[in-house]
């Protein structure tokens, strides 16, 4: 009986040890996240001159030029600020060009309504806590899930979790775009799910592709809500450990004190109303090579610098346009968020999304209609695409779709 007794005292010594160690290791663990957390943010996060208090709950800081995450990029040490293009594509100015019959309004960004930042300040919108706690990780943290791609396959091309539709061209060397991209407020189904229109820049092949891009997007797991806002990315490898979206690691240098990428847009589009639409431009500086980004009729917003990149330090393969959704096909049926307005291509025009006026920068850093554009839907029958053609919205093309519907299960 003793004997029995003094095991079973044992046996209920060893589960209070076993369950000592694993509440003690549950506890450690987070902290540990907690503080790689914080110390995530005290470096993303730079010292502000001012902040604003965006209606949307965004906090806008007022962060002095040089001080910007760009800069913790080894690449970028001693990396010497261009505060302007030395040259703007030719035709950019072109007072006596045909505008489209068709007229939209500019957009503004709903942190104006409470500020603005002084001189030699970017706007950044503060990264909190909980937005990096969405992520699987700090290291994921602004990053786009991308699979690889097939080799030879367009990285659009790339598996069921991302899908798109869009046109692009190639067979030449591209040296930038200018694009009006028509601006909705998609429905996201998931949290993990997100739903963007924009444009690509690409230059490489496979596991070596760069690529920047500008566009609005819907992402509930970078932003922790569902407002449509702008964006830019970056990436040198194909979306594996370079680059992420914004400012949130080092790459991209914003030198205009007027927008705040990752900020809400404050007017959208409206089925069968009125039609609102971002302009932007991006083109390679032919003096010092960077690929510069103007928004609107704005300054322009900043520049990937050259040294990021390999490939597109030269020029572009291949330029794109269009949308993408990340479906995470829940319960095992294709996702319902949808990709632009959520209805396809041939409603047209106030009902369908669109991209329009669609330029290409040449090798003199000429403005071109772009020639043989084609277009692609990897699921035709969940987000669809329209054949380019040219009209009153220049030249143009419609896309999109509401995702899961009797034709796409």
């Amino acid at each position: 009986m003793a004997a029995h007794v003094g095991m079973s005292h044992g046996l209920v010594v060893l589960l209070l040890v076993i369950i000592y160690l694993s509440c003690t290791k549950a506890r450690v663990r987070p902290i540990r996240e907690q503080l790689e957390v914080q110390q995530y943010l005290k470096k993303l996060n730079k010292p502000a001159i001012k902040s604003i208090k965006s209606p949307d709950g965004d906090i806008i800081d007022c962060v002095h030029i040089s001080h910007q995450p760009a800069f913790d990029h080894h690449l970028l040490k001693n990396h010497t600020i261009q505060m302007r293009p030395t040259f703007h594509p030719l035709g950019f100015h072109d007072e006596n060009k045909v505008e489209s019959k068709k007229k939209t309004s500019s957009i503004a960004q709903l942190w104006h309504q409470n500020g603005r930042c002084p001189e030699h300040t970017i706007p950044i919108r503060r990264t909190k806590k909980d937005d990096v706690l969405r992520a699987s990780s700090v290291e994921t943290y602004g990053k786009k899930r991308h699979n690889r791609t097939p080799n030879g396959a367009s990285p659009l091309i790339n598996g069921n979790l991302h899908e798109h539709s869009y046109a692009s061209v190639t067979g030449d060397k591209y040296y930038g775009t200018k694009v009006d991209i028509n601006v909705w407020n998609p429905y996201v189904e998931e949290p993990s799910e997100f739903s963007l229109s924009q444009l690509w820049i690409l230059g490489g092949a496979n596991e070596n592709r760069n690529s920047v891009e500008a566009g609005w997007q819907v992402c509930p797991q970078i932003y922790g809500d569902k407002r449509t806002r702008l964006f830019v990315y970056w990436t040198r490898d194909n979306y594996g450990k370079t680059g992420c979206y914004n400012l949130k690691c080092a790459g991209f240098v914003q030198v205009s004190n007027e927008i705040a990428v990752g900020s809400s847009l404050s007017s959208i589009s409206s089925y069968g109303g009125p039609q609102y639409d971002i302009t932007l431009l991006v083109w390679k500086d032919p003096q010092t090579g960077n690929w510069w980004l103007q928004f609107g009729d704005q300054s322009p917003l900043g520049y990937w610098p050259s040294s990021l990149f390999d490939y597109l330090s030269d020029s572009a393969n291949l330029v794109e346009w269009g949308g993408e959704v990340y479906n995470s096909s829940p319960n095992g049926k294709h996702t319902t968020t949808v990709m632009g307005s959520g209805h396809f291509a041939e409603e047209g025009y106030g009902k369908a999304s669109y991209i329009k006026n669609i330029q290409i920068v040449d090798q003199s850093n000429n403005l071109q209609t772009p020639q043989r554009i084609i277009p692609a839907a990897e699921h035709p029958n969940c987000y669809g695409v329209s054949q380019p053609s040219n009209g009153d919205l220049g030249t143009h093309f419609f896309y999109g779709g509401p995702g899961q519907n009797p034709k796409c299960p």
